[in-house]
């Protein structure tokens, strides 16, 4: 393959067809052709299937996700890709009404307060009036209007951090579910630099969480405050509509499934990246793989970044999807689903009531329950085999919201060591990498193990390492 000025193709290799991988893939075809050089790109991916976690079954009325389900829109690129990808319309946002969430305390669903954000309110109000915490941790809570900021740059835990500014009830009650719903992480270890820097900025510029708050409230005005489920957009065909359309824009023998990476060489004119039984030759390379394979991949190559990406440690989940005839739940289903504080000591992480988030994800009759367990909190509950989680899944269920029949249909499925934990020190290790990596002449890495972990960032990460290979390798064949 040559381009139009008559040029030998290169070749490109993307280590990984999950999102980020075929992201990569995807933008440095899109790269190639505007600049109207010739390129051959290949996927290698180790599994049966493209997409990673992201995977979506539709079958009798029914959109069931394996994994991820939803994209926030506050980070454009993921938007912005599906725009490319000419999916604009197909993306639907969340249900008007109703919006909201709750929390278990004490056995029972508690709504989320108006104004509250992850470990803080925004309003007093309905901070005051929520039975979510006692009155002494409330008053607790307040002191964060008084107590003196912290001004140094040392990296905090999150535990640490809400503790410090608003009490252990705050974390224990508020931040600790709601931030675990996300990051399924331990607060104990979970670095707020590199996962939430908002809340550090507003404790320098305003000396207080609460009060940062209240001015971006003002700022903003009242309707754009509090747990923002406007933000929250998915395909109507459900995620894995993302992953087909980028496959689909690939040509159609890019992808090599079953192809495990064994590791990789550097040559005189590329790399030679090592596979069961042979190799193949490439001039450039993004590997896109979680931390750990990263690291065994470059293990023989370099073996100081080989260890700084074995140091990304990952939580492992169970998503359990359960459907129910409607009138066998007797919560009214008024939101989008409860989260759970460890303290509670339950079974499962939290519940999305799926059917309610999103429009047409099952029959107007049916119920769609969507139950998180295991996490970096509570690795043995990931342990119990499928009918232990089954069974722990439907009794927390029928304690919870009142579910007084079997489900009609459930889907579990396991993610282990899917989710990277940002720990106290991320940031600057993610600099280390991303130095050392520098050093290898047309080689990148992208994923969530980096600088964030939602559709958004893998999207983000993978446009930032394609671009940044397309310059590298173009420019050297220039030079």
């Amino acid at each position: 393959m040559t381009d139009a000025r008559g040029n030998l193709a290169k070749h490109v290799t993307i280590v990984g067809a999950g999102l980020s991988g075929l992201t990569a893939a995807y933008r440095l075809q899109r790269l190639a052709a505007h600049a109207d050089v010739a390129l051959d790109i290949t996927v290698l991916e180790a599994g049966r299937r493209a997409g990673g976690v992201i995977e979506t079954v539709i079958a009798d009325g029914l959109t069931l996700e394996r994994g991820p389900d939803s994209i926030i829109t506050e980070k454009p690129w993921a938007m912005e890709l599906c725009r490319e990808l000419g999916m604009g319309d197909e993306m639907m946002p969340t249900r008007r009404e109703p919006r909201g969430s709750f929390i278990v305390s004490r056995g029972r669903l508690c709504p989320v307060p108006d104004g509250l954000h992850l470990m803080a309110p925004a309003r007093l109000g309905p901070f005051a009036a929520s039975p979510l915490m006692s009155w002494s941790g409330k008053m607790r809570a307040l002191c964060d209007l008084v107590i003196p900021a912290r001004r140094d740059d040392a990296d905090e835990s999150l535990a640490s951090f809400v503790r410090r500014r608003l009490g252990s009830e705050a974390l224990d009650r508020l931040a600790q579910p709601m931030v675990g719903g996300v990051y399924t992480a331990d607060p104990e270890k979970l670095s707020l630099a590199a996962t939430m820097p908002r809340f550090i900025e507003m404790e320098r510029k305003y000396g207080s969480v609460i009060r940062g708050l209240m001015t971006a409230r003002r700022q903003a005005g009242a309707s754009a405050q509090g747990p923002r489920y406007d933000l929250f957009v998915a395909p109507k065909g459900g995620t894995e509509a993302i992953v087909s359309r980028l496959t689909s824009a690939l040509p159609h023998d890019a992808i090599r499934m079953n192809t495990p990476v064994v590791g990789l060489k550097r040559t005189d004119s590329g790399w030679e990246i090592l596979l069961e039984g042979t190799s193949l030759q490439t001039d450039a390379l993004c590997i896109c793989t979680p931390a750990y394979v990263t690291g065994s991949i470059v293990s023989q190559l370099d073996r100081a970044l080989a260890s700084e990406l074995d140091t990304i440690e990952y939580a492992s989940t169970t998503t359990v999807n359960l459907v129910y005839p409607r009138d066998a739940i007797a919560h009214p289903l008024d939101g989008f689903g409860f989260v759970v504080p460890a303290i509670e000591k339950r079974d499962i992480l939290a519940c999305t009531f799926a059917s309610v988030k999103y429009e047409g994800r099952a029959p107007h009759d049916k119920a769609l329950m969507r139950a998180f367990v295991g996490g970096a909190m509570a690795p043995e509950k990931f342990a119990m085999d499928d009918r232990e989680t089954l069974s722990a899944v439907k009794r927390e269920l029928s304690e919870l919201i009142g579910v007084q029949r079997e489900p009609e249909q459930t889907l579990i499925t396991r993610h282990p060591r899917s989710m990277p934990q940002y720990h106290v020190g991320h940031m600057a290790r993610v600099d280390r990498i991303e130095s050392t990596v520098a050093r290898h002449d047309c080689l990148e890495l992208a994923g969530n193990a980096y600088r964030g972990t939602g559709i958004p960032d893998c999207v983000r990460s993978a446009n930032e390492a394609a671009t940044r290979l397309f310059s590298q390798l173009f420019n050297r064949a220039k030079s």
